[in-house]
């Protein structure tokens, strides 16, 4: 059997955030059936469209994400096709002249870094919504209109596992920089996938397939392996691949014929004649750069560099824009970004998934949480104290401050240790018996100590004091 090589190229397609759609003044956003919607989106004659400064704007924003090169002066072009969800009989987009070129993305794979590179990132209108019964379909034109980036990579991934990576990482640029909700499960972010199969001793790409339209990230891992194996099966029996555009059937678990692949050269684009050419100024690109936040990748490395925490720990904190935020702030407060790492991930996540919580329910003010976190590394409670406090306050809707004070100093002065190490020797002959007998007795004899101080003893210390008595014996 040939080996082959799979090769993969995602083409990402996501819904701005605006207060009106891209070229009309119709409401971007939720609303009943058929009524966001204008004569410029619905294809009336006569209609001009305005450009969306809002999307504009939060276009570039990503396309420096995405370290692409910037165009000087914007412009946009009529692709043409006729279908049902295409008022106009053409979309709004840009052909010629991308908003952002050549770009890139480092993606982390079983701890390896890659570079995704991008080859453009453009603006355009999004499509109505259609809905498909039995006999007949129903179109919603609330959609039609709705600022659209589509984000198109290089075929340069080699795995369903890369194309996921790289998935995550594009939807939390957009997510960080509040340009889209990115939900898939809504339809605000699509993906385009394209593979092909070269063998393993050729240089040539194979003949790619697309698959239009998965919305959900599971999906596309999906489809890819699926994909993958139909076409490893076609080479095989000595067929050949055609260049085609297919859809993905989830019942049966395969991809399906649509139609011949449509060269770009059909879609006959030309400039749109109602949108002038729009300069992008250096200062609108120097204000969008100071208004960008941090990035994931950018956050995630001074985790791990500056702060000593693991890439498993960094990567956690920084999946989620507002977790990262909010780790952020407490740290701000100055407690130990490590110990603050831990309780976070080790802890307060575990905590929140079991009780089906977002990290934006969580009611402890950032100094707060700061402030028990000093508390704890200044000894005056322990680890498990710092839980059960975190735990009281989050069950019960309490102050954690209040209940942290209320908990108590640990115990810390090594001649009340002591004195209770022995109290817990006496009380216990037999255990110490065990132990005189050569049994590994030290645990349990730890854990009684726990019990008698409900936990208040500073466990580090009273390890090694317990180790010093136990050789008296």
């Amino acid at each position: 059997m040939s080996s082959y090589i799979p090769t993969i190229g995602l083409e990402v397609h996501c819904e701005l955030k605006s207060n009106s759609k891209n070229f009309s003044s119709s409401k971007n956003g939720e609303g009943v059936v058929n009524s966001n919607l204008s004569v410029v989106d619905i294809g009336y004659p006569g209609i001009l469209p305005v450009v969306n400064k809002e999307a504009v704007r939060k276009s570039l924003m990503v396309a420096l994400a995405l370290n692409c090169e910037i165009v000087e002066k914007l412009s946009f072009d009529r692709k043409n096709y006729y279908y049902p969800d295409l008022p106009k009989g053409y979309q709004i987009t840009q052909f010629a002249n991308p908003i952002g070129i050549n770009g890139y993305v480092i993606i982390n794979v079983d701890g390896s870094e890659r570079k995704i590179t991008i080859h453009d990132t453009h603006l355009e209108e999004d499509t109505a919504n259609m809905d498909h019964l039995e006999t007949y379909s129903l179109i919603d034109y609330n959609r039609a209109g709705i600022p659209l980036l589509e984000t198109v990579s290089d075929p340069c991934m080699h795995s369903s596992k890369e194309a996921i990576a790289y998935l995550e990482t594009l939807r939390n640029i957009f997510l960080y920089l509040d340009a889209s909700d990115a939900k898939a499960d809504m339809g605000q972010i699509r993906v385009d996938i394209n593979v092909s199969l070269q063998r393993e001793d050729e240089n040539k790409l194979g003949t790619r397939v697309e698959i239009k339209n998965i919305n959900s990230f599971a999906t596309v891992k999906e489809v890819i392996e699926v994909e993958i194996k139909r076409q490893q099966e076609i080479l095989e029996s000595g067929g050949k691949i055609e260049q085609e555009t297919r859809r993905y059937d989830e019942v049966n678990k395969k991809t399906v014929f649509m139609r011949g692949k449509v060269d770009a050269i059909d879609y006959k684009y030309y400039r749109e004649p109602n949108i002038p050419e729009i300069k992008i100024t250096e200062e609108f690109i120097k204000k969008i750069k100071k208004d960008m936040p941090t990035l994931e990748y950018e956050r995630k490395r001074k985790y791990i560099n500056d702060y000593g925490i693991s890439f498993i720990d960094a990567a956690t904190l920084t999946k989620d824009k507002k977790l990262s935020d909010y780790f952020e702030d407490i740290i701000s407060y100055g407690c130990q970004p490590k110990d603050t790492s831990n309780i976070i991930v080790g802890f307060l996540l575990g905590y929140l998934n079991k009780n089906d919580k977002g990290i934006s329910s969580i009611n402890i003010a950032s100094k707060d949480f700061s402030d028990v976190i000093k508390m704890m590394t200044d000894g005056k409670i322990s680890n498990k104290q710092l839980k059960d406090i975190f735990t009281k306050s989050l069950d019960e809707d309490k102050n954690i401050l209040e209940i942290a004070k209320m908990t108590g100093n640990q115990i810390s002065d090594r001649k009340q240790i002591r004195e209770i190490i022995k109290e817990v020797f006496n009380d216990n002959s037999k255990i110490i018996e065990d132990y005189k007998n050569g049994k590994n007795v030290k645990g349990f004899i730890m854990g009684l100590i726990m019990k008698k101080t409900a936990g208040k003893v500073n466990p580090s210390l009273t390890n090694e004091i317990l180790a010093e008595e136990l050789e008296k014996l």
